[in-house]
């Protein structure tokens, strides 16, 4: 088994508390993982050996992503490619359990549960969901049937060191400036993350490597370092965007799927973001309260687009261009609309 090789830190105590004080559902505060410092909650602290180690499949497929960088869509894409394009069966299950969230529980504190537990009247079915997404993926993942899927926002270092010789495993990337502007949508609506601040300072957490999951660009740094090695195919969000019909081929191609012109074009009528949010169930049918933020405009899908962002004023923008420039420099260029 291999041995995890970082040290988890806690954060800083002042730092800590200002995360706690603008992101309200964690309740134990944050961790830094090795060298460059990773910021996860501090459940992470007691899973990281088992993320790490997990025995792989060789007909596993994995997608590695930073948050908001379409993986969802990319998992509906990708099951059903790998499924031989069973969109029955798309409809049935929920894509949480066909294509699971590796380390969902990391993200699910407990106390926060009990608020949702008692918000929902102590609903078996909610108490049963919950305990569910408190469960590690590398134990519910251990008796899953082949070939397994899953995706996970953990960079390739605090993954199994195989992955990339033993399983198919995709890497989205997207660009820092609609990455930020969804991640803190996301992280405003979903109270298990609760920001309750304004978007100069979610910004000033994303430059400053305190998001969960950050740093950003460490991350796709290490999505990019990998994107020549034979097991991984490495796709920018917005060619999916700007060519979906081509990207699915790719994606085929990767898996080893043939595809005619009518498969792509109607996988590609499914995947357009109206008859997504409609044919996509992506959580389980159990009623839900206190999980959303209802004040908060913006639902769980967005228009899944590249710019218009509102959120940037020109001193916002400006710092995100110099953000960006020192990612080309590494030779990392996002495609654009023309």
């Amino acid at each position: 088994m291999a041995e995890f090789p970082y040290e988890i830190a806690d954060l800083d105590e002042k730092v800590n508390s200002e995360l706690l004080s603008h992101f309200e559902g964690e309740r134990s505060g944050f961790v830094r993982v090795g060298p460059t410092g990773w910021i996860l909650p501090s459940a992470y602290k007691q899973h990281a050996q088992g993320f790490y180690s997990m025995p792989l499949r060789p007909d596993d497929v994995w997608i590695v992503t930073f948050p908001r960088s379409g993986t969802t869509w990319c998992q509906e894409l990708v099951w059903l490619i790998n499924n031989n394009l069973d969109y029955e069966r798309s409809a049935e299950l929920a894509l949480d359990n066909r294509f699971p969230f590796y380390e969902f529980c990391i993200l699910h504190h407990p106390d926060f549960h009990k608020d949702v537990i008692a918000a929902n009247n102590n609903n078996p079915e909610v108490t049963e969901l919950l305990s569910f997404w408190r469960r590690p993926g590398y134990e519910f993942l251990s008796t899953a049937e082949s070939p397994r899927h899953m995706k996970t926002h953990l960079p390739f270092s605090l993954l199994p060191p195989d992955l990339t010789k033993t399983c198919k495993t995709i890497y989205v990337a997207r660009n820092p400036k609609d990455v930020a502007a969804s991640y803190f949508h996301h992280n405003s609506l979903l109270r298990l993350h609760g920001y309750n601040g304004d978007f100069k300072k979610y910004w000033d957490f994303f430059e400053k490597d305190l998001l969960v999951y950050s740093p950003y660009s460490a991350h796709l740094k290490e999505g990019w370092a990998r994107r020549h090695d034979p097991n991984v195919l490495f796709l920018f969000y917005e060619d999916l965007i700007l060519d979906l019909p081509s990207s699915v081929r790719k994606v085929a191609a990767f898996l080893k799927k043939t595809l005619t012109d009518d498969d792509v074009d109607k996988l590609v009528k499914h995947l357009h973001i109206d008859n997504f949010k409609k044919a996509v169930k992506v959580h389980e049918d159990v009623p839900l309260e206190g999980m959303v933020n209802n004040n908060f405009a913006t639902g769980f899908f967005r228009r899944g687009g590249i710019g218009g962002n509102k959120e940037y004023d020109e001193e916002l923008s400006q710092r995100v261009e110099q953000y960006t420039q020192r990612l080309t420099e590494d030779g990392i260029v996002f495609p654009t609309k023309n």
